[in-house]
């Protein structure tokens, strides 16, 4: 399968939603379950997520897994 190189580092909440059409509540709960990534910490009041960590959850979302399944991918 072909992969379009993207560039690595942060993305914000919102490009995160933009990626994944949930709502910044459904976000949180996912994160809280272990379903989706944590955040990194940027400052006192920035959190990012990886855009590595992103790109594998679409790719598990997409074979109908989640972000706790990524070990056995």
């Amino acid at each position: 399968m072909y992969e379009h190189p993207e560039p690595e580092g942060f993305m914000r909440l919102a490009e995160v939603l933009r990626t994944i059409p949930i709502s910044s509540t459904s976000w949180y709960e996912g994160i809280r379950e272990g379903r989706y990534p944590k955040g990194v910490s940027l400052g006192p009041r920035t959190t990012a997520y990886r855009v590595s960590d992103i790109r594998e959850l679409c790719a598990l979302l997409a074979e109908g897994k989640d972000w706790r399944d990524r070990a056995q991918s």
